[in-house]
């Protein structure tokens, strides 16, 4: 090791421009920051979706509609699905959320809505928070039984 390859530790030293340190440094003056405006003085920050003046997109999109806060939303699944898993032995005779979370067809938190696509030959007793009318029906013709939760 000699004088001439010292150099410093790894992530020791910042490189790039040296701001406000002089007229020397080429970046003294105004620091970079050009002349007058908001931008140019100690304290800015702007507002979040400020653009300059120009109103702001949120502003400039129309609204309409209306969410209602106390909307419940299910996990649908279909008639068809439930026989497939059936026919793949991944269910037996009972199905409840436990089943449902296993198979990952819901999570454990959800509500879930048995709908009425597809044909059912299995006899189920199955367990959840909602039936559709046709869904409902199809169980209990296959012999099996439709508790709500």
């Amino acid at each position: 090791m000699g004088l001439h390859n010292l150099k410093p530790a790894a992530g020791s030293t910042k490189n790039g421009k040296r701001i406000a340190r002089g007229e020397g440094s080429g970046h003294g003056g105004t620091s970079t920051r050009g002349h007058k405006g908001a931008k140019s003085r100690s304290g800015y920050s702007r507002k979040i979706g400020f653009e300059g003046g120009q109103m702001p997109l949120q502003r400039r999109v129309p609204k309409f509609g209306f969410t209602n806060i106390n909307r419940k939303e299910y996990v649908g699944i279909n008639l068809d699905k439930l026989q497939e898993l059936v026919d793949n032995g991944r269910i037996a005779d009972t199905v409840t959320m436990d089943v449902l979370v296993e198979n990952r067809l819901a999570r454990k938190n959800e509500l879930v809505k048995i709908l009425g696509r597809g044909e059912l030959k299995a006899k189920l007793n199955i367990t959840v928070h909602k039936f559709t009318a046709t869904a409902k029906a199809a169980i209990e013709a296959a012999g099996g039984e439709a508790v709500t939760l």
